[in-house]
């Protein structure tokens, strides 16, 4: 098939790679996010899909919005079969979906209907959710409601990361991805609507969730950190001044609520329950070290608390 594949970050990379290395499926041009300042530097950078799709000489289209009549009539001029999805950003018009014959097939990070939305492996990791997985769908107006083709299951283990969960699923769900259109074409797959039941929403995660709440359980606690971590990062406050934090081990001593405790062993913390020991931490301007490390150089007062 003639496929123009639309992604924008990192996870979609490997979904791409399969589709380039591919035999069967010819990609004519990628749509990604426009360029967007990022890093330290302020520097205008191209998305990771559009520096691999620059690699491999394709063309990549870039619009502010997908109901740019420019862009419809460039795709439209490309006649692509296809236009599978992973993680693009931006919702797609009706116009838009109906140029290709087989439509738009999205690569979603769940197990449909579970998780519809922008961060569906942050809100399982969050939940407590012990199986995930990903699904390919049919895109359709509404938002990932349309029916599913696939599905490939990956459990959560209790040391995981939104980032190595998501690194995961992006290796299976790119191979489902490539079997979902191999089906398509040869008419050996057909979609099945979603359940109308266990539907659940995961939200965009902004920068806010990664404050973390102390007078919540260490469970909850740990979780929403795992949860946020690489991006946008867990953080607290102590003595006005921001600080970055790795995942948490959860321990069976009790502290009082916010306290810090330094010990030879360790950072600890107490929550509403049960304290846990920070491991990683990043205060303002500096790198990431070992929670002991900053304790001692920041020369914490007496009774000090987090926020």
């Amino acid at each position: 098939m003639r496929i123009v594949f639309a992604g924008t970050p990192e996870p979609a990379v490997p979904s791409l790679r399969r589709f380039l290395e591919s035999s069967r499926h010819e990609v004519v041009a990628v749509v990604t996010r426009p360029d967007a300042v990022a890093g330290r530097g302020r520097k205008v950078t191209r998305s990771p899909i559009g520096r691999l799709a620059d690699e491999h000489g394709i063309p990549v289209l870039t619009p502010r919005r997908p109901s740019e009549p420019e862009f419809i009539t460039r795709l439209t001029a490309l006649a692509p079969d296809c236009c599978p999805v992973v993680a693009y950003g931006a919702l797609l018009p009706q116009p838009v979906l109906d140029i290709p014959r087989f439509g738009w097939i999205n690569l979603h990070f769940s197990l449909l209907p579970a998780w519809r939305g922008a961060a569906p492996v942050q809100a399982a990791i969050d939940a407590g959710d012990e199986i995930t997985g990903a699904s390919t769908f049919q895109i359709e107006a509404g938002l990932d409601t349309g029916p599913v083709f696939g599905m490939v299951t990956e459990k959560i283990s209790v040391i995981d990361t939104a980032g190595s969960l998501l690194e995961r699923l992006a290796d299976s769900g790119a191979s489902l991805l490539e079997a979902t259109l191999d089906g398509v074409e040869d008419g050996t797959l057909q979609a099945v609507p979603q359940s109308t039941d266990g539907v659940s929403y995961a939200q965009k995660v902004v920068a806010e969730a990664g404050h973390v709440r102390w007078d919540q359980p260490a469970l909850a606690i740990g979780r929403r950190i795992r949860a946020v971590t690489p991006a946008p990062g867990a953080w607290t406050e102590v003595d006005g001044t921001r600080l970055k934090l790795g995942p948490v081990e959860l321990v069976e001593e009790v502290l009082p609520e916010r306290a810090i405790e330094v010990r030879k062993s360790g950072v600890f913390v107490g929550t509403a329950t049960t304290a846990v020991r920070l491991d990683k931490v990043q205060p303002q301007g500096k790198r990431m070290m070992a929670a002991l490390d900053w304790a001692r150089g920041a020369r914490l007062r007496l009774g000090a608390v987090v926020e």
